[in-house]
């Protein structure tokens, strides 16, 4: 049997994992400790897949457009769905999909379910920038929207986006307002 000794290394698992995991550990551990277990997990997933970039130098010398191609074709042509950069808000930017795996088309859950994406896209993007990019998952389609959102910028940022929408923000208005 050979062994494997290459530091990064990927494999391909179907995407009912991400459901799989979140419904086990949720039965074990309750739902906030899974949410903030796979958040965890995606994101050192995510500062690890940075290298796939040439983190961070591989990226300065992208323009804009490039790198946002390049982000959705990365995660395209690994099977978790495509990504576009939608309109630019002061200090926050948002990532859409229509297809994105790890969410559960036609479920009606009141969560979103994409904790380990939401992390993976906060380590991957930190690692690529080479400061800390926090991300919000901001509409899903397990929740039954029609696409996944999610907003990334500084942790001070999203934060302050998290409280307008717990406060009852209607989305386009929190991101208008910043």
């Amino acid at each position: 049997m050979e062994v494997t000794t290459a530091t990064f290394r990927e494999i391909a698992v179907p995407a009912s994992i991400f459901s799989t995991l979140r419904d086990e550990l949720s039965k074990e551990v309750g739902s906030l400790v899974t949410i903030h277990a796979l958040h965890h997990a995606g994101y050192e997933a995510g500062t690890t897949a940075a290298r796939t970039f040439g983190a961070p130098d591989g990226v300065g010398a992208m323009s804009q457009s490039k790198f946002w191609g390049t982000l959705s074709d990365f995660f395209t042509r690994r099977g978790w769905g495509s990504l576009t950069l939608g309109p630019e808000h002061a200090g926050v930017g948002v990532l859409a999909s229509d297809d994105w795996a790890e969410a559960v088309s036609g479920a009606d859950d009141a969560d979103a379910s994409c904790s380990f994406s939401t992390g993976f896209l906060s380590g991957l993007l930190s690692a690529l920038a080479g400061a800390p990019i926090a991300v919000l998952e901001v509409e899903c389609r397990t929740r039954g929207n029609g696409h996944c959102r999610f907003a990334f910028g500084s942790e001070q940022a999203i934060h302050d986006l998290y409280g307008k929408l717990v406060d009852g923000a209607e989305l386009d208005g929190a991101l208008a307002a910043r």
